[in-house]
């Protein structure tokens, strides 16, 4: 375990040191480290047999020794000397290798190695040298901007804790700037700190920008010497806001559209060139001298064709800087005659016109119910298929939106109109009758029989197309009738009769069925007969098997059953 050296051993060590005899030591040896990490120092000497100890010490800067470590050959100890800058740094393996934690700058010394036998001191000394890597470079205290032709601070490029001290470079758009009088003025100073001897580095930037300089990178970096050499370290970009006076003005107009029309809103924003631009205009109307002051906009709403013409605006000090732009308002008219729910008769003739009036040629389109027409609705006499929605419909392909549309209900009216029609079964059994009705509004049909009254309501209508639909009814007369077919609508009530006469042929078919049932009845016993007749002839040849059987050589018997059978079966 390590131990501090007593002032008695010391006084023994320097007796041995002034009684020794020195031999000369070896060449300087140089051991680089970076701030903060472990020194490592090996002896350089090799260790003699007859060895009594081995100690390190550095020197002062006026050259007298501090010894700092201690460690017996024979006892195997190590002892450390109280040294308030090395209290608990220190570390003397068995080799005599000395090891310094958390390297710092007073560490830069010149230690020396010292191993000690009866006869001989042997000294092998090494120099320190501690290096820190400074803090990446920062530009701090910006300008918020720069004006174009002034020479303005732009900034302080700052490294801190570095050691030895670096050097700071500046760079526009990564190119290194040069002092030169009246455009670029640098300030380099450095500062030590008493406590940790780290150094801190300042270079202040004075630069006269013009307007290549906008959206230029500015950097600066710091070259600074390591344990492995000279390295430098870049800061980050820092662009900077230029300010320079106005020299263009432009206007537009806001939304940016391909075409403008009647009913939108429009903005006219006025820009200069400038940095910062200017934050006031003139506006000017179409014809008129005196402008209006406003900010960098200017908005017109619902504007209409009288909106049409130039528009200018220029800077509040510099009436002479304007811009100007031209604008259109387009417009759209449709007329439609007559136009809403227009009620007709029909036959009735019925002029229809649609007018357009507008700022560029338009294209119309007609509809029916959602269909397109190939040509404009015309009617010199109306039919119920006349009836209908009709829509006019105008529009302006190069302005989006811009379309006008008006529609015309037509509705053709008729008093009901009756035919009827009779057609007969090809069986003669029933006949149908049909009551076709033409008019508008629909017509409701009812049915009656002449002499009785009634209304008969087992009938079949037909779908109501184009003002006309029919019902019909199926009878079978057993005499003469009279059928009466009334359509009736808001315009009048239309009846119509037709005499249908009873079935002619109705005693024919009854006895057609009476001969029918009769044959069927013939031919039901005539197949009764035929079955007892075959149950006989079985029956009979049978027996007449049997007796062949009994005496084969019997032809004539066989001849005469033979015959019997034949007689039999006729």
């Amino acid at each position: 375990m390590a131990s501090k050296a007593s002032p008695s051993s010391r006084l023994v060590f320097c007796l041995l040191i002034s009684a020794a005899i020195l031999r000369p030591g070896l060449g300087w040896y140089t051991v680089n480290s970076a701030y903060g990490d472990t020194i490592i120092m090996p002896c350089r000497l090799d260790v003699p047999q007859n060895l009594m100890f081995g100690k390190w010490k550095y020197e002062k800067p006026d050259g007298s020794p501090v010894f700092i470590a201690f460690r017996s050959s024979t006892k195997k100890s190590v002892q450390y000397d109280d040294v308030p800058e090395y209290k608990d740094r220190l570390s003397l393996s068995e080799n005599y290798t000395l090891s310094i934690s958390n390297a710092k700058i007073s560490d830069e010394k010149r230690f020396v190695c010292m191993l000690v036998t009866e006869d001989n001191v042997f000294e092998a000394p090494t120099v320190v040298k501690v290096f820190k890597q400074p803090s990446k470079p920062e530009i701090v205290s910006k300008a918020p901007f720069l004006e174009t032709e002034q020479l303005k601070k732009l900034g302080d490029c700052i490294s801190k804790d570095s050691y030895p001290d670096g050097n700071i470079t500046w760079y526009r758009n990564g190119k290194v700037l040069s002092p030169l009088e009246g455009v670029v003025v640098i300030i380099f100073k450095k500062e030590m700190d008493p406590v940790t001897q780290l150094y801190t580095m300042t270079s202040s930037l004075e630069y006269k920008t013009s307007k290549a300089d906008i959206q230029m990178p500015f950097t600066c970096s710091v070259t600074y010497y390591g344990p492995n050499g000279q390295k430098t370290i870049h800061s980050e970009q820092a662009v900077f806001d230029i300010y320079y006076p106005t020299e263009q003005v432009t206007i537009q107009v806001l939304p940016p559209k391909t075409a403008i029309k009647e009913g939108d809103n429009i903005t006219l924003k006025c820009m200069g060139n400038g940095n910062p631009p200017p934050e006031e205009f003139l506006f000017y109307l179409p014809g008129q001298m005196e402008g209006i002051r406003s900010s960098n906009t200017y908005t017109l709403t619902d504007v209409r064709r009288n909106a049409t013409g130039d528009y200018r605006c220029s800077l509040m000090d510099k009436k002479s800087m304007t811009a100007s732009t031209a604008i259109t308002v387009h417009y759209l008219d449709l007329s439609l005659n007559p136009s809403g729910e227009v009620t007709k008769q029909l036959g009735d003739a019925l002029p229809v016109s649609c007018t357009i009036s507008a700022s560029r040629n338009a294209t119309v389109v007609w509809m029916k119910d959602n269909v397109r027409l190939r040509s404009s609705p015309s009617f010199s006499s109306l039919h119920y298929q006349d009836a209908g929605n009709y829509v006019c419909e105008t529009a302006l392909q190069e302005v989006e939106g811009l379309k006008k549309r008006e529609s015309l209900t037509l509705i053709v009216e008729g008093k009901p109109q009756i035919k009827m029609t009779k057609k007969t079964d090809p069986s003669g059994l029933s006949k149908t009758i049909i009551c076709h009705v033409e008019g508008f509004p629909k017509p409701a049909i009812q049915w009656t029989i002449t002499g009785s009254g009634s209304v008969i309501n087992q009938t079949e209508e037909s779908p109501y197309i184009n003002g006309r639909y029919y019902s019909k009814i199926i009878i079978s007369p057993e005499e003469n009738v009279t059928l009466t077919c009334t359509a009736e609508n808001q315009l009048e009530r239309t009846v119509n009769s037709l005499n249908v006469s009873a079935n002619e042929n109705r005693e024919k078919v009854n006895d057609q069925a009476k001969l029918i049932v009769g044959i069927v009845v013939g031919l039901l016993l005539a197949a009764l007969v035929a079955g007892v007749v075959y149950w006989l002839y079985m029956k009979k040849s049978k027996t007449a098997s049997k007796h062949v059987n009994k005496d084969l050589g019997n032809m004539e018997e066989n001849k005469k059953l033979e015959e019997n059978n034949h007689k039999t079966e006729a």
